[in-house]
């Protein structure tokens, strides 16, 4: 199977993909990312019939990553309590101890995991710069009918930039682009585009990709099953 990182998409605003029965209810999930200070966090409102690689992709939009690198969620199974790993298996799977390989996201409902008595998650983000995301199930919701799904509900602060060392090296580039002196701030700042601002986060601009169109491009052209 090959995989195709970092896909450029066509965004739609609230965009999903809806089964042949109406859905009659959304989940609302917290995601905040860890050992960022201060915190970079979001709210959002998604199907419950969503599998993990339709969450995954929602999560991706919302927090501002660019699905450039590999992803994992870390959850307890309901009934047997042991951790196990959701996202894109590998060729070579390195198992958690005393776990099993990675299951593959899109043929994983979130349902089947989720529940009122098993509501958070890991989510991991860039092995490399080892993104680490808390994922809390906060509430159950009727679907509005007025509304399309996914919806962010609510947010503070801009992502991090892709690729910039995990949480010290995104300490470092917020130093260096502070301090005019600094010697890497001129560098930093070109390199992640002429500006940025870490305080800078509206719900109503995330734009949410189509997880079937997001698969084909990462994948291919493969079916999804």
């Amino acid at each position: 199977m090959h995989v195709t990182l970092c896909p450029l998409l066509p965004l739609r605003f609230g965009t999903c993909i809806f089964p042949a029965v109406p859905l009659k209810r959304v989940w609302q999930f917290k995601i905040s990312l860890k050992e960022v200070t201060p915190p970079v966090w979001r709210v959002i409102l998604v199907p419950e019939e969503y599998t993990f690689w339709d969450l995954h992709v929602a999560i991706q939009d919302a927090m501002g990553w660019l699905d450039c690198h590999l992803h994992e969620f870390q959850i307890r199974h309901p009934d047997l309590q042991t951790l196990e790993r959701i996202g894109i298996p590998q060729e070579e799977p390195v198992p958690l101890p005393g776990g099993d390989p990675t299951l593959p996201g899109w043929q994983i409902d979130i349902a089947d995991y989720f529940s009122d008595s098993n509501t958070t998650a890991k989510y991991l983000y860039d092995f490399g710069d080892g993104w680490e995301h808390d994922l809390v199930l906060e509430n159950v919701l009727q679907r509005d009918s007025q509304a399309d799904y996914p919806l962010c509900l609510a947010g503070e602060r801009a992502c991090p930039p892709e690729d910039c060392g995990g949480p010290p090296g995104y300490e470092r580039f917020l130093e260096a682009i502070r301090d005019e002196t600094h010697v890497d701030h001129d560098g930093m700042l070109k390199w992640v585009g002429g500006r940025f601002s870490p305080e800078e986060f509206d719900p109503m601009e995330v734009r949410f990709s189509d997880p079937v169109e997001r698969w084909r491009i990462a994948f291919d052209d493969e079916t999804l099953i």
